[in-house]
């Protein structure tokens, strides 16, 4: 398995415009972070989770060809904003693009992008094919994912585990039922916001003291605040198996 790091930032993670914070005003690339998402390469499949504003930047960037499927956490704007630029995969593959979300997903797709689903389509709006999941292992594309319910808040948010890996955004607070869906991973990816409390957000204390429970062989933390500080600042207060993800980031999972 491949997972790239498509984005690792939030709408506060990317560059602000007339701010002189170190992250801002940083010259490495890896605090260069745009809306969070992720790609995987898996027995020969290509999925997306998430496919937010930056989207088509960061398939061109990573040269993306393919894609199969698209699986998203949850509707906010800034995971959902780019669905329209799936239209050059439908083209090249001339097939209709599977989508998997829950309901209240599908629902705000649905509203938010209604000329996909019109009865009568204008030419060349991009083709889907809806599919609700619940916090049941489904598959997708014939990959079988296995959902973490976590909570953004009040917002009910889904994490996903493929094989060893697990991937984890927007979460504040995870029941342990679905931390034990979680157990046994080799590698877990979750989100670290900032250092402050936030109110539906893990704080990077949060977020390191989860993993001690979940307890990967290695994590690597994602949707990153330019408050949490800058990429070489924060490495080196974390644990070794612990490290910060960054846009182009790739991981190979045996």
């Amino acid at each position: 398995m491949k997972v790239t790091f498509l984005g690792t930032g939030t709408s506060q993670g990317v560059p602000v415009i007339g701010c002189d914070c170190p992250v801002c005003s940083s010259l490495d690339f890896r605090d260069k972070r745009t809306r969070c998402a992720l790609h995987l390469e898996i027995d020969g499949k290509s999925i997306v989770i998430d496919t937010g504003p930056d989207f088509r930047f960061q398939m061109l960037r990573e040269k993306i060809t393919k894609l199969d499927a698209v699986l998203f956490t949850h509707e906010h704007k800034d995971h959902t904003a780019g669905l329209d630029d799936i239209r050059p995969f439908n083209f090249s593959q001339k097939k209709d693009m599977p989508i998997y979300g829950s309901k209240k997903v599908l629902n705000q797709i649905k509203r938010e992008y209604s000329y996909i689903f019109e009865e009568v389509k204008y030419p060349g709006v991009p083709s889907v094919v809806p599919y609700e999941i619940t916090n049941n292992t489904f598959t997708a594309e014939e990959i079988p994912v296995i959902p973490i319910q976590v909570m953004h808040y009040r917002l009910p948010v889904f994490g996903f585990r493929f094989k060893d890996f697990t991937y984890i955004t927007d979460a504040k607070q995870i029941e342990p039922k679905e931390i034990e869906k979680i157990k046994g991973t080799k590698i877990l990816v979750l989100n670290a916001l900032q250092k402050s409390h936030h109110i539906s957000h893990l704080t990077l204390d949060e977020a390191i003291q989860l993993t001690e429970i979940i307890q990967p062989e290695m994590a690597y933390f994602t949707h990153i605040s330019h408050k949490l500080g800058t990429h070489q600042e924060i490495e080196k207060e974390l644990p070794d198996y612990i490290k910060l993800a960054y846009d182009g980031l790739k991981i190979y999972i045996d």
